[in-house]
């Protein structure tokens, strides 16, 4: 079997955060959606992603105003970057060894994606799904 990319499995044009955007904003966001990761664009560009932990770690730090403080202090700089066409098992394999919650899928315009850990979960459970109608 052809390993598929990690396209077939990414979400598309996930939402997008500012990095100035507030602490607030980005939890509404991420609330109203039910995701729990956002990449951090600033002018367009990628410059971090931020997930619902890191906002929620940041807000129970004293003196953090989750509605005066920027998303880009708690987001994480240099986020993992991959391609459409990247195999799916190398993407995996990553993200797990190096502990990664997401990958953000780029391509010749921008951010096409967002493969994140509980896409992982769906494709193990469509693979054991699939093993199992064939055992």
């Amino acid at each position: 079997m052809l390993m598929p990319s990690v396209s077939r499995y990414m979400t598309a044009q996930p939402f997008t955060i500012e990095r100035d955007a507030s602490l607030r904003d980005a939890e509404q966001l991420m609330r109203a959606h039910e995701i729990r990761h956002l990449p951090v664009l600033e002018d367009g560009q990628l410059v971090g992603v931020v997930s619902d932990r890191d906002l929620r770690l940041l807000a129970a730090t004293a003196g953090v105003n989750a509605s005066t403080t920027h998303v880009d202090e708690a987001m994480t700089e240099h986020p993992f970057i991959v391609t459409g066409d990247t195999a799916l098992d190398e993407v995996v394999t990553i993200m797990s060894e190096q502990k990664y919650g997401s990958a953000i899928v780029m391509g010749r315009q921008g951010i096409e994606g967002i493969f994140t850990a509980v896409d992982a979960c769906r494709v193990l459970a469509e693979v054991l799904q699939r093993v199992t109608l064939e055992a």
